[in-house]
């Protein structure tokens, strides 16, 4: 990862366009112990199963990730992004085998079936219909913990 000053003027303009949402609380329900949790991940780093249609420039979309999935690719294109640790370890940006360690530690209850990308280069504020998508996909399988993993 690059600082923000440190970005090529394009990427940089971008980010510092972006206005953060405001929001009255740090939590929207009431969290639940994380022994007794079942986790999902989303994560903005355009990955998708080998096959699976590529993300392209500011897509609003998502892929969804299984817990088995490991031939995933990846269509994140910045230049100041490094690429390099998520192809040593797919766990930098999904990290499915250290949460299914975690549940088999018990030291959660569960990992979700699926799990979900986005890309990350497109404004958040557009992303809405997509996200809804998610979290009524994640509803139904009853994840009440997600872990954010920002690319």
């Amino acid at each position: 990862m690059v600082l923000i000053r440190e970005m090529p003027a394009v990427g940089r303009g971008f980010i510092e366009r972006l206005e953060p949402p405001d929001f009255d609380s740090s939590h929207w329900t009431e969290p639940v112990p994380l022994r007794n949790s079942k986790i999902a991940i989303v994560s903005t780093a355009a990955v998708s199963n080998r096959g699976d249609k590529p993300f392209s420039w500011l897509a609003r979309d998502y892929r969804v990730i299984g817990k088995n999935d490991r031939d995933l690719v990846m269509t994140h294109v910045a230049v100041e992004y490094d690429r390099t640790a998520w192809q040593q370890d797919l766990n930098t940006i999904i990290p499915l085998d250290r949460l299914i360690e975690m549940e088999k530690d018990k030291e959660i209850g569960s990992v979700a079936d699926n799990h979900y990308t986005f890309m990350g280069a497109a404004d958040p504020r557009d992303m809405e219909k997509s996200a809804l998508e998610v979290s009524k996909k994640m509803k139904m399988e009853a994840v009440d913990t997600v872990f954010l993993v920002p690319v």
